[in-house]
C-alpha cells in the first residue's frame, strides 16, 4: 500500500458544482470620519444574534468605528471628570472600568467584523478601507489607557485592597496599570516629549526596514527552464511557481524571495547550485553585500538603539528586560535557564543527526560534505525513503469532511461540547459555515459560535503563500455587555475538485488542528470581562499553547486514524503510513529545536548586549550550528518579525509555547494508560480554555498540572534525550505515547 499511495499525484480544478464564481470589487474611497449611521446598523447584533456581512459596507464600518471610537474618547473624559470630583470613595470596578467595557465593546465588535471581511473577502473590504479602520479603532484602545486620573484611580485601588478583588478583577486592574505605564503615563512632561520623539522615530525606522525588505524580496526573481531541476517537486508547489499555469509540468517556473518559495526550493531541488544560489540570495538581501539602496543594518542598528532607550526612560534595565513584563516566562534569568536546558539535549542530537544525514547522502550519491543550504534536501529524501512518506499521496486519505467531522467529535468528548452547524446565517461567501458551541450539561442555548471559512478564492481572499491562516475572535464574551463569544477561522485550503472533497496534506491537518485550538481558548472563556477573556491579555509566550495542544493530539495513532480514510474507498489509512506521520516531528528534531534556538538567543543578545550586531551572529551562530557561517550571511538584516513586527525580544515565545503544550499534552498521556483522557480534558477545558487572559498563564498551568512546567516533556515528544547519554548527560524517562 505504501508504494502505491507514492505514485499517486493529483492535479485538479474546480468543479462547476462547488466552484465560486468571482466576484470583482471596487475600491471606495471614504471618509475618515464615519457618517450618520442608520438606526439599524448591520454591524451591531441582529434578531437572530449574528451580524449580517451580506450587508455590511465599507461606508457602514467605517462609519460605526468613526462613531464607536469617538464614544469610548467622550466616556473616558466623563470618567475622568468623575473621578476628579469624586476625590475618592469610587468603586473603581461598578464606576470606571463597568463603564469602559460597555461602551468598548460594540467598537471591538466592529472591528472584528472588519478584520473578518478584510481576511475572508478583501472585494467587500480592501486594504485602504480596512487600514483606516484598524488605525482608528487603535487609537480608541490607546486612549482609555492614557488617562492619568483613571491610572491613578486603579493604583490607589489596588494598592488599598488588592486582596478585596477577585483574581480576575486583579488581572483587569493590573492590565490597565500596565498598558499606561508601558505607555509612559507615569513620566514627567520632559520625559514624555522624549518617549513620544523615540516611539515616532521607532515607527519610522521600522517601517523603512520593512519597505526594504519588501522591495528586495519582490526585486529578484529567477526563472528555471531546466524540467530535470524541478523533477521532485510536488504537483501544488510547480502549478504554483509555473510563468503559465497551462505549462505547469513543462515549465518555464519563475523562483522568487517569498519565504515559502525559498522553503519548498530548498526542499525539493536537487540541483546543489540550484540551491545555494537562491540560498545566497535570500541570506543576503537588505545587506551591503547585495543592493546597497536597500540596505537595512543602519536601521537594524537604529532601531536597537531606540528600542534600548525607550526601556531605559521606562525604567527598564534593557528592553528584554521590559518585554519580560508581558511574558509568562517572567525573568531574563528563567528564560535563559530553560532554552539552555533545551539546548542541553539539542545539541548532542544535531549532532548525531547530521552524521547520519551526511552518510545517507554520500550513499545516494552527494560527494561533498553537507551544508547548511542542502540539509531540507536530504532530510526529506531520508524520511521519506526510511519510512515511505509522500506527503502529496497522504492527501487522499484526509478529506475536508471527515477530518474536520473527526476533530469536533474529538472536541466534543474531551471538553464535554456539542458542535452544531446553524444554517440560514448571514455570511461573507457561500462557502462559509457557521457552527454553535452547547455545552453538553447545561442547557439549550449556544455558549459561543463560529464561522469556518476553509477554502482558498482567487482575487476575493487575502492569501499569502505558506502562511497557516488566522483566526479571528469577532466578538469577546462579556457579561457586562451580555456578548457571547464568537470567531471565524479563515483559510486557505485548496477547494474542493470536480465533485471531491477539498484534500489535506498533513500539514494543513496540523493547521486546522492549530487555529481550532486558538478558537475554542476563544470560545469557552468563562471570565466576565472582554479585556481579559479568551486570547485576551494572555502573555505573549503563552497565546500558541492551547494551539500546541490541539495539534499535539495528533501525536495520537488513534486521532490519526479518527480523523482519516480514503476519499473515495473509505479504505482506513495504512498503519505504516500512520507510524510515518507519528515519526515525522521527531526526525531531525535536534537540528529543528537548534535553529529556533538559536533565533531566540539571538533576538535576546540583539536587545541584551550592545555590540555591531553581525560581532554577536558571529559569536552566537557557531553554538547552534554544524556548519561555518558564510562570509556574505547577513539574515538579521531581513528578520521582519524581530525589527519591523512585534516579536523584538519576544521571538522565543513559539518555542516556550510548544514546551507548555508539551508538558500539557503529557497528562493526556499519562491518563491514556489509566482510561481518564476525558478528565483531563474536562481539566484542561477548566483551566487554560476557561480562564484565559483573566488568570496569570503560570498559575492556570499550576492549575492543570499541580507544579510550575519543565522542558522535559517537550525534549521527551521530540525523542532527543537519548543522543545526550553520550555525552554524559542524564536520560529523562520516557512516557509511551
Amino acid at each position: 500500500m505504501a508504494v502505491s499511495l507514492c505514485g499517486k499525484r493529483l492535479l485538479l480544478t474546480r468543479s462547476n458544482l462547488l466552484a465560486n464564481p468571482k466576484r470583482h470589487g471596487y475600491i471606495v474611497l471614504v471618509p475618515e470620519i464615519g457618517e450618520d449611521l442608520t438606526e439599524r446598523n448591520p454591524l451591531t447584533r441582529t434578531e437572530n444574534g449574528l451580524p449580517e456581512f451580506n450587508t455590511v459596507t465599507i461606508e457602514k464600518c467605517v462609519g460605526a468605528i468613526g462613531q464607536q471610537a469617538a464614544g469610548v474618547e467622550r466616556s473616558v473624559r466623563a470618567l475622568e471628570e468623575k473621578i476628579t470630583a469624586a476625590e475618592g470613595g469610587l468603586d473603581v470596578i461598578k464606576d470606571i472600568l463597568l463603564p469602559l467595557e460597555e461602551v468598548v465593546a460594540p467598537l471591538e465588535t466592529t472591528w472584528g467584523v472588519a478584520k473578518t471581511l478584510y481576511l475572508g473577502n478583501s472585494s467587500k473590504m480592501p486594504t485602504k478601507s480596512y487600514m483606516t479602520i484598524h488605525e482608528r479603532a487603535r487609537a480608541a484602545r490607546r486612549f482609555k489607557f492614557n488617562s492619568l486620573p483613571i491610572y491613578d484611580a486603579l493604583q490607589e485601588a489596588i494598592d488599598a485592597k488588592e486582596g478585596s478583588f477577585t483574581s480576575e478583577e486583579n488581572r483587569l486592574i493590573k492590565k490597565y496599570l500596565l498598558e499606561s505605564k508601558l505607555g509612559g503615563i507615569t513620566l514627567d512632561e520632559p520625559t514624555k516629549t522624549e518617549l513620544r520623539d523615540v516611539m515616532l522615530n521607532l515607527t519610522n525606522e521600522r517601517s523603512k526596514f520593512h519597505g526594504k525588505k519588501e522591495v528586495a524580496v519582490k526585486k529578484f526573481s529567477h526563472v528555471i527552464k531546466d524540467p530535470a531541476v524541478m523533477k521532485e517537486f510536488p504537483p501544488s508547489i510547480l502549478q504554483a511557481l509555473a510563468v503559465d499555469q497551462s505549462q505547469v509540468v513543462k515549465g518555464p517556473w519563475k523562483v522568487s524571495l517569498q519565504p515559502f518559495v525559498v522553503q519548498s526550493f530548498l526542499e525539493y531541488c536537487p540541483d546543489r547550485t540550484q540551491r545555494w544560489n537562491l540560498w545566497q540570495a535570500d541570506t543576503r538581501k537588505c545587506s551591503n553585500h547585495s543592493d546597497r539602496g536597500l540596505e537595512n543594518s543602519t536601521h537594524l542598528e537604529t532601531i536597537r538603539s531606540l528600542r534600548k532607550r525607550q526601556a531605559k526612560l521606562l525604567g527598564f534595565e534593557s528592553y528584554v528586560h521590559m518585554s519580560m513584563e508581558t511574558k509568562m516566562a517572567g525573568s531574563v534569568e528563567q528564560l535563559r535557564s530553560t532554552l539552555d536546558e533545551l539546548f542541553h539535549y539539542a545539541r548532542p542530537a544535531l549532532d548525531n543527526e547530521m552524521a547520519d544525514l551526511q552518510k545517507f547522502a554520500n550513499e545516494n550519491g552527494f560527494k561533498d560534505s553537507l551544508d547548511i543550504f542542502d540539509v531540507p534536501y536530504w532530510k526529506r529524501r531520508q524520511f521519506a525513503e526510511l519510512h515511505q512518506f509522500d506527503k502529496e499521496a497522504l492527501k487522499e486519505y484526509f478529506p475536508m469532511p471527515k477530518v474536520l467531522g473527526g476533530l469536533f467529535s474529538l472536541a466534543e468528548s474531551l471538553f464535554n461540547i456539542r458542535i452544531v452547524e446553524r444554517t440560514g446565517v448571514d455570511t461573507w461567501d457561500e462557502d462559509v459555515r457557521f457552527y454553535d458551541i452547547f455545552d453538553a450539561s447545561k442547557g439549550t442555548e449556544p455558549i459561543a459560535g463560529f464561522y469556518m471559512d476553509l477554502y482558498s478564492r482567487e482575487e476575493e481572499k487575502i492569501s499569502v503563500a505558506g502562511n497557516s491562516g488566522w483566526m479571528v475572535g469577532i466578538v469577546n464574551r462579556s457579561t457586562v455587555a451580555k456578548e457571547k463569544p464568537l470567531a471565524a477561522l479563515i483559510c486557505n485550503f485548496p477547494a474542493p475538485l470536480y465533485g471531491k472533497p477539498s484534500l489535506l496534506t498533513i500539514d494543513d491537518v496540523q493547521i486546522l488542528f492549530h487555529k481550532f485550538g486558538h478558537a475554542l481558548q476563544h470560545m469557552l472563556t468563562e471570565v466576565h470581562y472582554s479585556e481579559v477573556a479568551g486570547l485576551s491579555n494572555v502573555e505573549w509566550d503563552a497565546v500558541e499553547v492551547s494551539g500546541f495542544v490541539l495539534t499535539s493530539l495528533l501525536q495520537n495513532s488513534d486521532v490519526i486514524r479518527s480523523i482519516s480514510s480514503h476519499y473515495g474507498t473509505g479504505e482506513t489509512l495504512p498503519d505504516l503510513c500512520v507510524d510515518s506521520i507519528l515519526k515525522r516531528h521527531k526526525h531531525l528534531a535536534g537540528y529543528e529545536l537548534c535553529r529556533e534556538l538559536y533565533f531566540s538567543n539571538l533576538d535576546l543578545d540583539l536587545h541584551l548586549q550592545s555590540d555591531y550586531w553581525l560581532d554577536i551572529v558571529k559569536k552566537l551562530y557557531p553554538q547552534f550550528h554544524p556548519f561555518p557561517l558564510d562570509k556574505k550571511d547577513a539574515h538579521p538584516c531581513s528578520m521582519s518579525p524581530i525589527f519591523s513586527g512585534d516579536w523584538g525580544a519576544a521571538y522565543y515565545s513559539r518555542i516556550w509555547s510548544r514546551m507548555v503544550a508539551a508538558d500539557v499534552y503529557s497528562a493526556f498521556v499519562e491518563a491514556k494508560q489509566t482510561g481518564q483522557q476525558s478528565d483531563v480534558g474536562l481539566r484542561f477545558r477548566n483551566t487554560f480554555l476557561a480562564l484565559g487572559g483573566g488568570c496569570h498563564p503560570s498559575e492556570v498551568f499550576r492549575r492543570f498540572r499541580g507544579r510550575d512546567p519543565s522542558p522535559k516533556a517537550l525534549i521527551n515528544a521530540l525523542d532527543i534525550n537519548k543522543a545526550s547519554v553520550l555525552h554524559g548527560t542524564e536520560q529523562i524517562p520516557i512516557l509511551e505515547q
